[in-house]
């Protein structure tokens, strides 16, 4: 997290301070910088694969079995370890969709 900025140049927006996901306003290549944020944090992440407008890319590391946070709820566990910069989507994260209970957040999904 870094600095304050207009967000003006913002490639990718991050829902909630406590997501490890955010999400691409464009399609960004690998190598791209995803420039996000929210309010005065800020989440910069070099892209390790072309990602399409509208997908999910780490912005901090996610461990297999953990939770892949949006929204600062878990919308699915991780198959693998992701890497920040890493396309987050059906190939490498479980998806907590359908009945899964959260209680920890304070919710039954």
């Amino acid at each position: 997290m870094s600095e304050k900025r207009d967000g003006s140049n913002r490639s990718a927006i991050l829902l909630h301070e406590g997501d490890n996901v955010a999400t691409l306003l464009k399609d960004l290549s690998e190598g791209d910088l995803a420039v996000t944020g929210l309010a005065d944090a800020t989440a910069d992440v070099r892209l390790r694969e072309d990602v399409r407008f509208g997908h999910k890319v780490a912005v901090r590391p996610i461990g297999k079995g953990g939770d892949v946070i949006k929204y600062g709820m878990p919308i699915g566990q991780a198959l693998s370890d992701i890497e920040p910069g890493t396309w987050v989507h059906v190939h490498n994260c479980r998806s907590a969709r359908y009945g899964f209970r959260q209680e920890k957040y304070g919710v039954h999904a």
